[in-house]
């Protein structure tokens, strides 16, 4: 289970007939605090936005549970679920909402990987929502064999 959080980054791209127009682009990171996601973000990103002259516009904490990475996939959808939770204590019934994040070719296919993903982990629950997100890229610390993070999207890993 990550930290998540939702960073927004704005810079000027030039398209292919060489007009130059101003893009925002969302990008998810896991970290542990405000000033690591930022630090991660001009890192990773450097290289990959022309002369790495950008700004952060937005960084916030997602209330991501957990996400289901498949490699041959590169749309990202945000899953809302609900199931009930017995509180120790008070033996209360308590309604708990959880969001996940899921890659998949289209919403049929990221519910039945989310089925998958759920089954083992927590029954009964209900599937409230699966949208599509426009995040360009997930940074999280899925270690490679030298322990450095990698990047979860399948443009990545090719």
């Amino acid at each position: 289970m990550g930290n998540w959080f939702v960073c927004q980054i704005k810079y000027n791209k030039q398209d292919e007939k060489g007009n130059v127009k101003k893009v925002t682009e969302a990008y998810l990171v896991d970290a542990i605090l405000y000033s690591e996601a930022e630090e991660r973000i001009y890192r990773e990103l450097s290289g990959i936005v022309p002369n790495g002259e950008f700004h952060i516009t937005d960084l916030r904490r997602s209330p991501l549970a957990d996400i289901f990475h498949f490699e041959d996939s590169t749309t990202w959808y945000k899953c809302k679920i609900t199931y009930n939770l017995a509180d120790e204590t008070t033996q209360k019934i308590k309604k708990v909402v959880e969001y996940l994040m899921v890659t998949a070719e289209n919403i049929k296919q990221a519910y039945e990987r989310l089925e998958d993903g759920l089954r083992a982990m927590i029954e009964p629950y209900t599937v409230v929502s699966i949208t599509e997100c426009a995040f360009m890229e997930v940074f999280g610390y899925e270690g490679d064999k030298n322990g450095q993070p990698k990047v979860l999207t399948a443009e990545a890993q090719e």
